[in-house]
């Protein structure tokens, strides 16, 4: 009997996560499979990921603002077995109104980061995260700048003991991007 294809392994990875946590549910696309956990199912599925179906790696931890729909964000998780090269993403869909969602630091020492950064740039918030603070802007900083609707060129902040709360010292540098309507207006391209 032949070995089972890549496909194979990830299509019963797949369904056993989906038979251990009833509310999970998954989508195939050209052999890869997207599993959607709500919040409150997600850490278990993911200790059962890790512990019973051997995905031993957390590759990448994402996010996505769809704004304009609810539920508005969602945090996704992409594992890997190292032996065997199955991989999985997990989607957690979660509110704008209370967008949080467990942390699998205790599980992969590898989300540390991942998820700090996911906090900085979209808000989403790791309950039991061990250390969650930003990791790219400066603490007190009052916005998240990977939301949909946050302007390209920023938003002025008047922060007292803040440095650059006016125009940065590269402002009109040959590569800075510029307001415009269409993509081509704003093309960072060289500037004479």
């Amino acid at each position: 009997m032949p070995a089972p294809t890549l496909i194979e392994l990830q299509a019963a990875a797949a369904e056993k996560l989906c038979q251990h946590t009833a509310s999970a549910s998954s989508n195939e696309f050209r052999g890869d499979y997207t599993l959607t956990v709500p919040a409150e199912d997600f850490y278990e599925l993911m200790r059962y990921a890790k512990e019973a179906c051997g995905f031993d790696m957390l590759l990448c931890v994402s996010s996505v603002d769809n704004l304009g729909q609810e539920p508005r964000f969602e945090s996704n998780y992409t594992l890997t077995q190292a032996e065997t090269g199955v991989n999985m993403l997990v989607r957690v869909p979660l509110s704008e109104e209370n967008p949080k969602v467990a942390s699998v630091v205790s599980l992969w020492r590898a989300a540390n980061w991942l998820e700090r950064e996911q906090y900085d740039m979209m808000g989403i918030i790791y309950e039991g995260h061990p250390d969650l603070r930003r990791i790219l802007m400066w603490d007190e900083y009052p916005y998240h700048p990977m939301h949909k609707d946050f302007p390209l060129e920023g938003k002025p902040t008047e922060l007292p003991g803040v440095p650059f709360t006016e125009k940065a010292p590269t402002g009109g540098a040959p590569f800075m991007t510029r307001p415009g309507s269409t993509a081509g207006e704003r093309e960072p391209s060289q500037r004479a």
